[in-house]
Formats: C-alpha cells, sequence, structure tokens
C-alpha cells in the first residue's frame, strides 16, 4: 500500500516538474492545451462519480452524509477558484492568443471572465492568491491520493487508487505551467522559476504523506475519516472538471468535435480502469456488514 503511494507520489512530482519546465522546453499550442483540459476533465469527472463517490459510501455508510460532504467539497473549491482565481490554465506568454481571445470575449460574452484580462503586468491577479490557492488545491490532491489508496485492500503491490492517481498526473502539470509562464511573463528569472516548481511538485507528496501519516494516528476512525476524505475529494474533482476545466473549453467555436472526443475519452478511460479493479472488495464492504458478516447486496448483485 505504501510502496504505490510513494511510486504515485514521486510519478506525480516529475510530472509536475515537468509541466513548469515546458515553456523553456517547447512552445506549446492553445489548441493543445485545450485539448488536454477536455481530457483531463473527462478523467476527472469519471473518477469523482465511478471511483472517490462508491467509495466514500461504503466507508461512512450513509448516502446523505457522503453526498453532503461531497457538496461542501464542490462548494469549497468553487469559492477557493473565485477568490483567489488560481486556475489559468493557458501560457500568459502567449500574447498574439490572448489578444485574439480578449477580442472573442468581448463579442460573445457579456459577463465578466477571468481569461479576458490582460495577461501582463497589470492583471488582475494576485501573485499570493495563486500560489495560496493551488498550493492548498495540491495538497488536497495528495488527501485524495492517500486516502483512495488506503482504502482499498492491498494484495501485494496493487494499482488501487490508478484512477485518481492519473486525473492527478495529468492535472498538475498544468497548474506547474500555469505558475511558471505567469512567472516569466512577469520577467522572473530561471533560478526564481525552478526554485517555486520544486516547491509546488512537492505539495502533492505532502499532502499524501501528512494524511497517511494522520490516518495511523486515528486507527479507531479510519473508515469515517477515509470515507469523510473521499467524498470531500469528490466534491473537488466534480468542481474542478465541471466549474472549472470545462468553462475554459466550453467557449471556443473551434475544434468543438474534437474538444468533445477527448472528453468523452477522458471519461471512458475513468470507466475502463475502474472496471478492472474488483468492486466491492472486503475493505470497502459497509462497517455494519463486516461487523455482522453480513454480505453486501450490492456486492452480491456485482458478483
Amino acid at each position: 500500500m505504501y510502496s504505490m503511494l510513494i511510486i504515485y507520489c514521486v510519478l506525480i512530482a516529475m510530472a509536475s516538474l515537468f509541466g513548469g519546465s515546458v515553456p523553456s522546453l517547447v512552445k506549446l499550442t492553445h489548441r493543445r492545451i485545450q485539448l488536454t483540459l477536455s481530457f483531463v476533465s473527462g478523467v476527472m469527472l469519471g473518477v469523482a462519480l465511478l471511483h472517490l463517490l462508491p467509495h466514500a459510501y461504503y466507508k461512512l455508510d450513509s448516502i446523505e452524509l457522503t453526498t453532503g460532504i461531497c457538496l461542501f467539497g464542490l462548494l469549497f473549491m468553487f469559492f477557493m477558484i473565485r477568490m483567489f482565481h488560481f486556475h489559468q490554465h493557458d501560457l500568459a506568454v502567449d500574447r498574439e492568443h490572448d489578444h485574439k481571445h480578449k477580442q472573442l470575449c468581448d463579442h460573445e460574452h457579456d459577463h465578466h471572465h477571468v481569461h479576458c484580462e490582460d495577461h501582463g503586468g497589470g492583471m488582475d491577479l494576485s501573485w499570493l492568491g495563486l500560489c495560496f490557492g493551488l498550493a492548498v488545491h495540491t495538497i488536497i490532491d495528495g488527501i485524495a491520493l492517500a486516502a483512495v489508496v488506503q482504502s482499498t485492500s492491498p494484495v501485494g503491490l496493487s494499482f488501487a487508487g490508478l484512477g485518481v492517481f492519473l486525473a492527478i498526473f495529468l492535472h498538475k502539470p498544468l497548474d506547474a505551467l500555469s505558475i511558471t509562464s505567469l512567472m516569466a511573463a512577469r520577467g522572473w528569472n530561471m533560478q526564481k522559476q525552478l526554485t517555486v516548481n520544486l516547491v509546488f511538485a512537492l505539495m502533492c507528496p505532502l499532502g499524501a504523506i501528512l494524511f497517511a501519516f494522520s490516518i495511523e494516528q486515528s486507527i479507531n476512525y479510519r473508515d469515517t475519516i477515509l470515507g469523510v476524505a473521499l467524498a470531500f475529494s469528490a466534491g473537488i474533482f466534480l468542481c474542478i472538471s465541471l466549474g472549472d476545466l470545462l468553462p475554459e473549453v466550453h467557449f471556443h467555436a473551434h475544434d468543438r468535435l474534437k474538444l468533445s472526443g477527448m472528453l468523452l475519452l477522458g471519461v471512458a478511460i475513468a470507466f475502463l480502469i475502474e472496471m478492472t479493479h474488483q468492486h466491492n472488495p472486503e475493505g470497502l464492504r459497509r462497517p455494519q456488514l463486516r461487523e455482522s458478516g453480513q454480505h453486501d447486496p450490492l456486492e452480491i448483485g456485482i458478483q
């Protein structure tokens, strides 16, 4: 269990470092970023509904409590994004696209959209808000990863939590990219960009380690804590996919079929990953049924 968690954390940290280094290595296009956002949205949406919520329910044994905590997580992330505007998944140094995109926003949108702002030095974006928002978001990702890995009964070096790992692994480079591209646009030197990128890459492993350590100190409340963490993470993933990533690509008139196809591909991958797992293993059987030794009717139906 811990071996798999460590492997996931190392891979996520490496992906984040790579994402933050992209502006200095290759020239990304707006289209590629939008296609990636659609794909990641599909993965996160599928993981939230097909993996995190069911696992949370089997830990908490209450659909009302599970959905309530999920709603709280969704609202929490919504207001975090609203206050700090920390999800800026486009290149801040792409001046030509920004100019065209601003014209598109001016003509097609009658409401204020954060991406219609100038990405230059006068942009309405707090540097501290960006760092704080992304740091909190990334630590929560680490908690979600640790919770889902620990909620599944391991058999050797199993691939528990693969769907959550994949969602974070694909999404984290985009967050790192938003930080370093903004730093580059504001004239920060390469050394400072690398330092901030390294610190940010360690945030997700930090969240995972802290949660894994805490859960071991609270063994009597293990199922409850895991259930709360999973339901809360499901709300976070839902908000990011439906309330943050998808709106970024929704208003683009171009590449609608490609963007929709990437979204469906992401959902399909999340579904396939979930289908490869043993559904409702002993570790996920609802607490009351585990104590009484009864079989879960849902488990019998699946089998």
